[in-house]
């Protein structure tokens, strides 16, 4: 946090659990259930060791005291193909990526891993509701300055995030994708990129990444 200076985190979107169209899982009981029944069968797919993505498949696995392999890609596109065609069997999207995946049929979406469902897709169910109540994470963004950043200047950079991502256009676009726009404070924002940094680095921990 000392390498730069937060200047606001502006919104969040949803992550959603997925598994291949062709799975017959069709809820998070029945995949912690197919996890469980062969712990060594199964995979999953994130992009890049480490990512939110990684952690998020990571704390769902450890919250439903299962296991399965993981399998890093580079790209989306690999990995979007891979899961479609069930070579991994399931994985965590952002919304806004799986949107059109989920509206072809290619892949099923059996949780949100927010605290709420998302009012882009309200039919899926958070993982809470299917049991697993401390599986709440998501994709934040924000935006930061250098370290050592002017006060003055971070007050006006701050003021002109928050002016342009509360204009009409901008928060309908991306609430389409389900992306929550709640432009904070610097003071704010430090804070939550503090608690942040030490949920993830507890959650690393749990998975046993380590720096590559």
């Amino acid at each position: 946090v000392n390498d730069f200076t937060p200047i606001c985190v502006v919104g969040s979107t949803p992550l959603l659990l997925v598994v291949s169209a062709k799975s017959e899982v069709k809820n998070v009981q029945e995949l912690v259930a197919m996890l469980k029944a062969d712990p060594d069968k199964y995979n999953y797919a994130s992009t890049g060791n480490g990512t939110v993505i990684h952690l998020a498949n990571e704390l769902f696995l450890h919250e439903a005291g299962a296991r399965a392999r993981h399998i890093p890609y580079k790209d989306l596109g690999p990995l979007v193909s891979d899961l479609r065609s069930g070579t991994v069997d399931f994985g965590v999207f952002g919304a806004s990526a799986a949107r059109a995946h989920l509206r072809s049929g290619a892949i099923r979406a059996v949780g949100v891993f927010g605290a709420a469902r998302s009012p882009a897709e309200p039919s899926i169910p958070t993982v809470v509701e299917q049991g697993l109540p401390n599986v709440v994470i998501e994709g934040w963004f924000a935006f930061i300055g250098p370290a050592g950043m002017p006060a003055a200047e971070v007050k006006h950079a701050n003021e002109a995030v928050a002016t342009a991502f509360r204009t009409k256009e901008v928060t309908e676009a991306l609430a389409r994708n389900g992306t929550s726009i709640k432009p904070d404070s610097p003071q704010e924002a430090l804070a939550y990129f503090r608690s942040e940094a030490a949920r993830y680095a507890s959650l690393a921990q749990k998975a046993g990444v380590v720096p590559q």
